[in-house]
């Protein structure tokens, strides 16, 4: 039982016991929503794997009690949307409901600590003209403003003081218009290595990876609702995927192929309009294969000479063409730092040997600063 000072008037305090309500806090669906999500990433959506999880929990740890029980759990998450047997296999499967809800936690537990600016999260820059948003500067109407600007109420007042009022007239010099604020916007592309060494060592380096890329991915549809961002995997080759398949992206039997990541990565943002271009790459190891024609070129034993040259090649054209790299590697080789520290210095970007643990807040700190940074 704790204390608390309640305030009631003016006049003064008066200091009562307080009995935490047994509803306070979440409920236990929602207790038990939370580790049902993080076991669906962990097994790739699969939501008959994720539920024989839970029983083993409910079993080892007691998640359930006897007034609510595993099955009712089940029976919740069906009536209220999150899984559906509703398909022509019919198999329990997640829900779009289900997928944007995982999203939503990601956001919650990778960048929790985030605050809402007044903004809404829009990016600023000091300059001001045609934009979305009205400021609260006026200023005399100029030839090229659009009518969508005119500011009527200033404008008929001047009209009013510089002609009268019982003759009116409206002449451009009474005009005074509101300007807009400029906003811009962020092309990410972010690139997940999907290697088979992000399980090796008894290591799930992949969930993590998952996460950080639901929690950006929630973080700019609703904070950043201007910007884009494009999910890349790459093993033996890159390929694009959509915010959907996250949850459930596996790792597969794959070399590291960091040279076709990059080409995609840098095709994407090239037909994207926007000045303000990055790109993230998280990552375990170093890479390992070169596609030449449809033969594949690999060597895992150390870096290989023919494989880094193309590979810093990339970085350095992604140099000039103003695109920053960070790198966020998993790993704590000194050869491999060795070549990341190489890779960064020909990008001139910025690299993080982070462990699991710390990935998300490595993400978010360099995503504002490369925001910032590239405004224009």
């Amino acid at each position: 039982v704790t204390h608390i000072l309640t305030f009631l008037d003016m006049i003064g305090h008066r200091f009562s016991e307080f009995k935490p309500s047994e509803q306070s806090g979440k409920n236990k669906f929602d207790e038990l929503l939370n580790i049902f999500q993080q076991l669906l990433l962990m097994t790739s959506g699969d939501v008959s794997q994720a539920m024989s999880w839970m029983n083993q929990l409910d079993r080892d740890y007691k998640l359930t009690d006897d007034q609510y029980g595993m099955g009712d759990f089940l029976d919740d998450l069906k009536r209220k949307g999150y899984i559906t047997e509703e398909n022509e296999e019919g198999q329990v499967v997640m829900t779009p409901k289900s997928e944007r809800s995982i999203r939503k936690s990601a956001l919650e537990e990778i960048f929790g600590k985030l605050k809402r600016s007044k903004s809404g999260g829009n990016h600023r820059t000091p300059y001001t003209g045609v934009g979305d948003e009205l400021s609260s500067d006026v200023r005399n109407f100029q030839f090229g403003d659009s009518l969508e600007q005119i500011s009527m109420t200033e404008s008929i007042k001047n009209a009013q003081i510089n002609h009268g009022a019982e003759d009116f007239y409206l002449l451009e010099n009474d005009l005074e218009v509101v300007d807009k604020e400029q906003k811009t916007s962020t092309a990410t592309v972010l690139m997940i290595d999907i290697s088979h060494s992000m399980i090796l060592y008894g290591e799930d380096r992949i969930t993590p990876a998952k996460k950080v890329a639901l929690a950006m991915a929630e973080l700019i549809k609703t904070k950043y609702p201007k910007d884009m961002l494009d999910i890349i995997v790459f093993g033996n080759d890159a390929w694009q995927i959509q915010i959907k398949d996250l949850p459930y992206l596996e790792v597969g039997p794959y070399h590291t192929n960091t040279v076709s990541g990059l080409e995609l990565a840098m095709d994407l943002l090239r037909r994207r309009k926007t000045k303000n271009k990055q790109i993230f790459m998280i990552t375990d190891g170093k890479p390992t294969c070169l596609k030449e024609g449809i033969r594949y070129y690999k060597n895992s034993f150390g870096l290989d000479r023919k494989i880094v040259s193309k590979t810093l090649t990339l970085a350095a054209q992604c140099r000039r063409l103003d695109i920053p790299i960070t790198t966020f590697m998993i790993a704590s080789d000194p050869y491999l730092k060795q070549f990341v520290q190489e890779f960064t210095r020909v990008n001139n970007g910025r690299a993080y040997y982070s462990n699991l643990k710390g990935l998300g807040g490595f993400v978010l700190e360099d995503f504002q600063r490369n925001r910032r940074k590239n405004l224009k």
